[in-house]
């Protein structure tokens, strides 16, 4: 693995690197840790929403029950909690019909139907950018 201080915490599968911001608060090892912990547990890439939330409370758990205290340090659950809501609302609005606001399933990688009016629209990847829903029917 390969440490590179960045401007955003990240694990990126890829290169094999941790990006890190520097380390200036408890916050900042923690996420560090979380990063670490999705090398250790080899997470690559997902192709469905779900399989990021499981990644993301998998490497958090790991984090927490297996990394901090290592380093005799622990981990609040509220860090934790408050971490996983970004993630429950970014999926949560990749998911919202752009036509009728309902919920709406994920169909393949990028991609979704609305359960209540069957509108298809395709989203950006917006992990680094503005969320854009574009309808496709």
């Amino acid at each position: 693995i390969t440490f590179v201080i960045a401007t955003e915490y990240k694990w990126s599968p890829d290169s094999q690197s941790v990006y890190y911001k520097p380390l200036e608060t408890s916050e900042d090892i923690w996420s560090l840790l979380h990063e670490v912990s999705h090398a250790a547990l080899d997470h690559s890439t997902f192709s469905y929403d779900i399989e990021l939330i499981g990644k993301q409370v998998e490497a958090w758990d790991y984090a927490q029950n297996t990394l901090a205290p290592r380093y005799k340090m622990s981990i609040p659950n509220k860090i934790i909690d408050e971490a996983l809501e970004t993630y429950r609302e970014c999926l949560h609005a990749r998911s919202a019909c752009p036509n009728c606001i309902q919920t709406g399933q994920q169909i393949k990688t990028d991609t979704y139907q609305c359960l209540n009016c069957r509108c298809l629209w395709r989203r950006n990847d917006a992990r680094r950018c503005r969320l854009q829903r574009v309808k496709l029917v």
